[in-house]
């Protein structure tokens, strides 16, 4: 197995995908051995990109707030590892908002990085396209429904999320489930 060390220089050096990127390659993760909450969201988006911090914008705001945290315990990542699908900024959708993470980045390091998380005892699964990629056949129909059902995620240690950007604000007045059941349930795994 390559060194924790090794490996995150090879990952914060990848240009797999570069000409797929429209802002070039700036690779964003930050892990520990040992770290206990693994959060795996979609990608870095553009103020992300520019600053190299994980969740450095409005959704992390809103995601320290669900996991009742601070910053400073946010980014110590001997608590708290941030792995992305996608570890670039993929660039933007002709419908407006973000594109999909890029479908290489996971294949090519997550089984790698996990490796190297002994003592993950929970892991955030943060929008669609972490779903898709760790629960597979077990996903439900809609995210929605996939988020409903973490009960059956929990013998896992998976915790299947929405993403916390503004567009989910209607989708949390729609679903107050989610703060009264799931947002207790996270904070008492966290704290």
């Amino acid at each position: 197995m390559t060194s924790l060390p090794k490996l995150l220089k090879d990952v914060r050096a990848c240009t797999h995908c570069a000409k797929h990127l429209p802002l070039g390659p700036r690779p964003i993760v930050r892990i520990a051995p040992s770290a206990t909450l693994l959060i795996i969201g979609q990608a870095p988006g553009t103020k992300v990109h520019e600053s190299g911090v994980p969740w450095d914008d409005k959704s992390g705001d809103r995601l320290r707030e669900w996991l009742a945290v601070d910053k400073d315990t946010f980014y110590d990542e001997n608590c708290i590892a941030i792995m992305p699908m996608g570890f670039c900024y993929p660039g933007v959708q002709k419908s407006g908002g973000d594109a999909p993470p890029r479908p290489e980045c996971a294949p090519l390091w997550h089984d790698d990085l996990r490796a190297h998380l002994p003592n993950i005892k929970l892991t955030l699964l943060i929008g669609m396209y972490a779903q898709a990629y760790y629960l597979g056949t077990r996903r439900k129909k809609t995210m929605t429904d996939t988020v409903k059902a973490w009960p059956e995620y929990q013998p896992d240690g998976l915790l299947p999320m929405p993403h916390p950007s503004w567009r989910s604000t209607g989708w949390l007045k729609k679903n107050p489930w989610f703060e009264k059941e799931v947002l207790p349930v996270l904070r008492k795994a966290v704290g």
